[in-house]
């Protein structure tokens, strides 16, 4: 009786060994631009898009871009980390108020294997004149000002 017991205890502490294990395997860190550059695994970095930087090649599908710390008091003089992300280029990345970065680092370029934009519609206030480009927003659901 006493044996049932103990075969089954450790056959649930092994499952919950290996769930464990996945578990933190799956989960991927949101670090600063600094830490990503040097990361060797998988993470997440938020940053701001430097649209000075931008370059699309569309023979290979590679978007070469600059990002640089949202929290940064002057933003022409930020650390610009450099971007690799292959596939298509989400249709509003050229209204990105900043871009979430799924990757690793590589000979000190992070390439991104996700990117998700974040659009400045997305957080407009009720009046709808916080968008940065009104003209696009008009434009974009039919309004007759434009």
């Amino acid at each position: 009786m006493k044996a049932k017991y103990i075969i089954g205890a450790v056959i649930i502490v092994v499952f919950l060994a290996w769930g464990a294990s996945a578990f933190l395997k799956t989960t991927v860190q949101y670090v600063s631009l600094n830490e990503a550059i040097k990361s060797q695994r998988t993470v997440q970095v938020m940053g701001k898009v430097d649209f000075n930087q931008v370059n699309y090649n569309a023979d290979l599908k590679r978007l070469e871009f600059a990002v640089y710390d949202p929290q940064s008091a002057d933003s022409t003089t930020a650390w610009r980390m450099k971007v690799m992300y292959y596939g298509v280029v989400p249709g509003n990345f050229d209204q990105a108020k900043s871009v979430v970065l799924k990757g690793k680092a590589n000979d000190g370029v992070f390439v991104a294997e996700q990117m998700l934009v974040k659009c400045p519609s997305k957080y407009q206030g009720e009046g709808g004149q916080e968008y940065q480009d009104m003209k696009k927003h008009d434009e974009g659901v039919g309004s007759s000002d434009v």
